[in-house]
């Protein structure tokens, strides 16, 4: 029942995910948010009139049950941001998701990079992508890319292949297959890393889909390396993303009488760091600490905790920059009393800590 209540407030018209997370700061729970009077919903920053409408008029309830009815004949289940589940990496993106559909496991605190690239790869793209992932996998980080044609998927085979997880974020509903080639690969993911997506099942693979499930590639990893892509391509978006979210930009460099090697090249021109070989990327990750060349890397232990909705607010806010606490209270729905005594839960989480002047930021 309570998939039912976050996947009808997201259904109304005029609920994007700013506005839900406003929502459940003041109401707590979805339920609460739906069943609310129009004056209280009014006191909500960014509730219209047409907004509170959409809520009261109920015309939510019909996609929810059969959303619902569609979730439990599925494999696939919602993880919302309040979970311990939900990984944290991804509040510090600015449009979050309020829940994900997964198939498969999802770690809420996982060392990932991501790999992305065309399509049309030649088979120097394969090749290397292939090389990369499994070298990646092998040193125990998880490869996440968007299961596409060329680069995604020789990126997640190989990945798999050497024994290592990966994560497949969709364009389209986790019960959907595309491209329709990688059906084996799909169900391999599902058992051995795990396929994410913020659209309902059933959502068809859409192409303005592809552009927004790119944000979410690069909230789940610590980095970018694209391997080939065009002057205009997909893979750029991402990396876009990437910089806007401070995660580090690795590109390999290509032959520059291929069009698939422009966008990789320039990427280099600006900054992006070159890669050809695993440890270029290794060497930029905090976690990077090895005694020897054949060593695991060594992982801090994982930050796995679940949030409450105001707790969400304020470490959402920390997770983008740290904050003195009249800035939180600023920036939040929450009274000064709140702030202190969400502040103070976080800290015995492990979740934020303490800067000198009454500064807080995410551990």
């Amino acid at each position: 029942m309570e998939n039912y209540y976050w996947i009808g407030l997201k259904a109304v018209p005029g609920i994007g995910n700013v506005a839900f997370r406003r929502l459940m700061e003041r109401f707590e729970t979805p339920e609460s948010a739906l069943k609310a009077s129009p004056t209280s919903l009014a006191s909500v920053r960014g509730m219209t009139p047409a907004v509170i409408e959409g809520i009261r008029n109920s015309q939510w309830q019909r996609f929810a049950d059969e959303e619902c009815r569609r979730l439990e004949a599925s494999s696939a289940r919602l993880v919302n941001y309040l979970s311990r589940e939900y990984p944290k990496s991804l509040f510090e993106i600015p449009d979050p998701p309020p829940f994900l559909y997964i198939r498969g496991e999802l770690r809420s605190c996982e060392l990932s990079i991501a790999i992305v690239g065309s399509r049309r790869a030649t088979s120097y793209g394969l090749m290397t992508t292939g090389k990369l992932a499994e070298a990646l996998a092998s040193h125990g980080v998880c490869v996440v890319s968007g299961l596409a044609r060329g680069v995604d998927t020789a990126a997640h085979r190989s990945a798999l292949q050497a024994g290592g997880r990966s994560i497949g974020v969709l364009g389209c509903g986790v019960d959907k297959i595309y491209p329709p080639e990688n059906r084996a690969l799909f169900e391999e993911m599902a058992l051995k890393g795990c396929l994410v997506s913020e659209f309902p099942l059933g959502t068809l693979p859409l192409a303005e889909n592809f552009p927004r499930r790119n944000r979410i590639i690069s909230g789940l990893s610590s980095g970018v390396l694209v391997v080939e892509a065009a002057e205009k391509s997909g893979s750029l978006i991402t990396a876009q993303y990437a910089l806007e979210h401070g995660r580090d930009v690795f590109a390999v460099p290509g032959n520059i009488s291929f069009a698939t090697s422009r966008g990789c090249n320039r990427l280099i021109k600006q900054g992006a760091k070159l890669v050809d070989c695993v440890e270029d990327i290794l060497e930029e990750l905090p976690a990077y600490a090895r005694e020897a060349a054949d060593a695991p890397l060594f992982h801090p232990p994982p930050r796995t905790f679940a949030l409450t909705p105001k707790e969400a607010a304020i470490y959402e806010l920390l997770a983008r920059s740290p904050l003195h606490i009249d800035d939180i209270i600023s920036q939040t729905e929450l009274t000064a009393g709140e702030v202190s005594s969400m502040l103070l839960h976080l800290e015995l989480k492990g979740a934020v800590t303490p800067l000198p002047g009454t500064h807080y930021a995410i551990t």
